[in-house]
C-alpha cells in the first residue's frame, strides 16, 4: 500500500514538472514569434517612413522660386524652361500619365523619344535545336512638353508621384523684358528709316543707280524690322509657354525568347525510323507506279509475247531436219 501510495506520487510531481516546462516552452516560442512580427512591422514601417521622407523630400526638391509666378516684379517678363531626370517605376505608364497632365494643364507635348536600350544579351543553348536568348534593357523617354507659365510650379508638383527617385531638377527663369524693349526700339528704327529712304528715293532717286542703292538700304531696313517681330514673337511665345524636358528611365528587365539553334544542322535531320519510313513509302510508290506503267503498255507486251513465240516456232521449223 506504501509503495503504490509512493509511486502515485511520484508520477503526479512529474506530470505537473512536464506540464511546466511545456508551458516555459510555449512562452519562450511565443514571445520570439511577437518579437519577430514586431521586428517586421518595424522594418515594413521603417521602410514606409523612409519612402515617405524621400518622397517628401522629392517634393520640396522639384519645385522652386524660379517656377512660381507668385511674387514677380512687376515690369519684369520670365521665360522659364525646367530639366528633370528621374527613376519611375513603369516608363511607358508615366509617359501616358505625363501626357494626361500636360493636356489637363493646358499644355502640348513637343517631343516624345520612347525606346529601349539592351545593356548586353547572352544566348544559352538548352537544346540541340534551341537557343535562349536573353536581353537585359534599360526603357527611357525623353518627352519635351509646353505647359502655360502660370502652371509651370503646379506641373512639376503633380509629377511627384511618379518619381522613385531624382537625379537632377534644373530650374530656369531668364529676365527677358529688356531684350523686348530692344526689339521693339529696333523696329521703331527700322520704320523710321524705311520712310526717310523711301521719301529720299521718290524725291533725288532720278538716276538708276541711286534708286537701286536705296531700294537694297529699304530691303535691309524691312527685314531688320521683321527680324526683330519674329524674335518678339517668339519670346512671348516662351513666356506663356514654359519648355519643361523629362528624362525617365526605369530599373534594368530582362526579355527572354527562344529561337532556333541554326549552327546545328544535324539536330533538324530526322532520325533513323522516320528515314525507314519514308524510304519504303518511296519504295511503294515506284513499285505502284510501275505496275501503272506495266498495265498501260499492256498490248506491246501481249505483242512481243506472241512475236517471241513465232519467233521459235518458225526457228523450231527452219532447224528441223530434213529426211528423205
Amino acid at each position: 500500500m506504501k509503495k503504490s501510495v509512493i509511486t502515485l506520487a511520484m508520477a503526479v510531481l512529474l506530470l505537473s514538472c512536464r506540464k511546466s516546462e511545456e508551458a516555459a516552452d510555449y512562452s519562450n516560442n511565443s514571445s520570439k514569434e511577437i518579437s519577430s512580427e514586431a521586428a517586421a512591422a518595424a522594418d515594413s514601417t521603417m521602410a514606409m517612413s523612409n519612402d515617405e521622407t524621400y518622397k517628401n523630400t522629392v517634393g520640396n526638391m522639384v519645385t522652386s522660386a524660379a517656377a512660381s509666378e507668385k511674387n514677380k516684379p512687376k515690369g519684369m517678363q520670365f521665360v522659364r524652361t525646367a530639366e528633370l531626370k528621374m527613376k519611375v517605376k513603369n516608363v511607358a505608364k508615366a509617359t501616358y500619365a505625363i501626357e494626361d497632365l500636360t493636356v489637363n494643364m493646358g499644355g502640348y507635348v513637343t517631343n516624345s523619344n520612347l525606346q529601349s536600350n539592351v545593356d548586353y544579351s547572352n544566348n544559352t543553348a538548352i537544346s540541340e535545336d534551341s537557343t535562349l536568348v536573353s536581353k537585359y534593357y534599360t526603357m527611357s523617354n525623353t518627352i519635351t512638353l509646353k505647359v502655360p507659365n502660370t502652371k509651370l510650379d503646379t506641373t512639376l508638383k503633380q509629377l511627384v508621384h511618379l518619381i522613385d527617385f531624382l537625379d537632377y531638377r534644373v530650374i530656369k527663369a531668364d529676365e527677358v523684358s529688356m531684350q523686348l524693349m530692344a526689339n521693339n526700339l529696333t523696329q521703331q528704327r527700322s520704320r523710321r528709316t524705311q520712310q526717310r529712304i523711301a521719301t529720299a528715293i521718290d524725291n533725288r532717286g532720278r538716276k538708276l543707280t541711286e534708286t537701286l542703292n536705296g531700294e537694297d538700304r529699304l530691303l535691309s531696313s524691312e527685314e531688320n524690322a521683321d527680324n526683330a517681330y519674329i524674335n518678339n514673337q517668339i519670346l512671348a511665345n516662351q513666356i506663356a509657354y514654359s519648355e519643361i524636358t523629362l528624362n525617365i528611365y526605369q530599373g534594368q528587365n530582362i526579355f527572354r525568347e527562344l529561337i532556333a539553334n541554326e549552327a546545328n544542322i544535324k539536330a533538324y535531320e530526322p532520325g533513323f525510323g522516320f528515314k525507314m519510313k519514308e524510304a519504303l513509302a518511296t519504295g511503294w510508290y515506284i513499285l505502284e507506279s510501275f505496275i501503272l506503267f506495266l498495265t498501260k503498255i499492256w498490248a506491246l507486251i501481249l505483242v512481243a509475247i506472241a512475236g517471241f513465240f513465232a519467233y521459235k516456232k518458225i526457228k523450231s521449223l527452219i532447224n528441223k531436219p530434213k529426211t528423205n
